[in-house]
């Protein structure tokens, strides 16, 4: 198994940024997909960004691509998420998560952490 513990969220204005912090424990780091949803007040939860399973590709949704950079530190087990000119669409509560391949990240990873709030002001 892997845990997972979200931190960085916090309130900003519109066209601020902010960084996310993801750290991983327990199973080897580097054989998980990583990558982060998120979930606004009565939405569904929704793909923000991910790793492919080699670590060497990177993949966002469409309404981050351009503002939002994922990347990882192996060393650190952890992984970023970089959000740059944040919109009040963008407040939802983030996490983090972790799948054995890619076939797990797309039935739903299976493993998630706590979550992180990002409030975007207006």
């Amino acid at each position: 198994q892997v845990q997972l513990v979200e931190s960085g969220g916090g309130l900003v204005q519109a066209g601020g940024s902010l960084r996310l912090s993801c750290a991983a424990s327990g199973r080897t780091f580097s054989n998980y997909v990583m990558g982060w949803f998120r979930q606004a007040p009565g939405k569904e939860r929704e793909f923000v960004a991910r790793f492919s399973r080699s670590g060497g590709s990177t993949y966002y949704a469409d309404s981050v691509k351009g503002r939002f950079t994922i990347s990882r530190d192996n060393t650190k087990n952890t992984v970023y998420l970089q959000m740059n000119s944040l919109k009040p669409e963008d407040s939802a509560v983030y996490y983090c998560a972790a799948a054995l391949g890619i076939t797990d990240w797309n039935n739903g990873p299976g493993y998630w952490g706590q979550g992180t709030q990002v409030t975007v002001s207006s």
